[in-house]
């Protein structure tokens, strides 16, 4: 039996109380599902920038009634310490994953991508540490590799940020160090490496690439492509994140108080990836297989290749990813066809 099979059965043993940050988005709502099928209870908070109640209200249908009985919410903001420290009375876990996202929008916005992943984290952490939580758990971003060229990214050796993004990223790692050192407050930070799964917002200016890329395809538009196609990515399904944030809120020792990469240990090309995505569209509109892409100039803060060294993760907390990238392109294929 695997360290996250063993987990399941022991949370569903032994129920806690969670808090979700950033509940009603594409990674908190698959949370959600996830603990209230397994029996737990979870406070969720969110204030709708980037969130949206039909996420939370598919999750509702997904578990049934009395699992969502067993789930509060609270609308607001984790820029206001008085929404922190009532979303933390009573919680053993925290799964931090309120941000603002996209590098995109951060250049476009640094002052909003600041207040929101720098301030709203503190906040949460201050939260969190008088509230006496057991666990802490946020999600970091493999952005934080920066101009670093190495392949693969090994969690100790970063380069420059090449993002405000990317800055306030790397800026949470650093008051999660703080705080351990100075409160004893511990903490484990996921580096998520382009997550994509059922829920993830097709749509909006700063979509990521794969629900945009199903979207188009099912809907019968232009599928962009920025740059030549050759760059790569370490694409990682949303059930081995999930799987990444249950195993970080039970480590002990020395497998707290660090960073771990979140993917699956897989390079993707953008050429590749949209090969894969118009397959499984096919398979429920046959004419998006002789869909083509529209090539366009490269995108700023970008980098060109990423790719994971999950050991890491792997050794200290018994991480090992069950979805590789066909396969979750599978699932996500038919959520998005019967979605959209």
């Amino acid at each position: 039996m695997s360290a996250y099979s063993q987990l399941c059965a022991s949370m569903q043993a032994a129920p806690s109380r969670w808090l979700i940050t950033g509940v009603a988005g594409f990674i908190g709502s698959n949370l959600l599902e996830h603990l209230l099928k397994m029996g737990q209870t979870v406070v969720g908070l969110d204030n709708f920038l980037t969130g949206y109640q039909k996420n939370l209200d598919m999750v509702r249908d997904l578990v049934g009634p009395e699992a969502w009985s067993r789930f509060t919410f609270i609308e607001g903001d984790i820029r206001d310490i008085d929404t922190c420290h009532k979303a933390c009375e009573g919680v053993q876990h925290v799964l931090h994953e309120a941000a603002l996202g996209s590098v995109p929008r951060s250049i476009d916005d640094p002052l909003l991508s600041n207040s929101c992943n720098i301030t709203g984290f503190l906040q949460m952490m201050v939260a969190a540490r008088d509230a006496g939580v057991k666990s802490f758990v946020y999600a970091a971003s493999s952005s934080t590799y920066g101009d670093s060229p190495e392949l693969p990214k090994v969690e100790d050796k970063i380069g420059r940020p090449l993002s405000p993004y990317a800055v306030t990223k790397y800026v949470d790692e650093l008051y999660a160090d703080v705080f351990s050192r100075c409160y004893g407050f511990s903490s484990v930070g996921l580096r998520y490496f382009n997550v994509f799964g059922q829920r993830q917002d097709p749509y909006g200016a700063y979509a990521a690439v794969v629900p945009q890329w199903f979207a188009s395809l099912i809907k019968g538009e232009t599928v962009y492509v920025n740059g030549d196609g050759e760059t790569s990515r370490d694409f990682c399904y949303i059930e081995n994140v999930v799987e990444a944030n249950l195993l970080a809120s039970f480590a002990v020792g020395e497998a707290t108080n660090t960073i771990y990469n979140v993917a699956f240990g897989q390079r993707t090309t953008l050429n590749e990836l949209f090969g894969l995505i118009r397959e499984e569209v096919a398979r429920h509109k046959p004419e998006a297989a002789s869909a083509q892409v529209e090539h366009r100039d490269f995108r700023a803060g970008d980098v060109r290749h990423s790719l994971a060294d999950i050991s890491r993760a792997a050794t200290r907390l018994g991480y090992a990813p069950r979805f590789d990238v066909r396969q979750g392109l599978r699932l996500a294929g038919d959520w998005y066809a019967a979605n959209l």
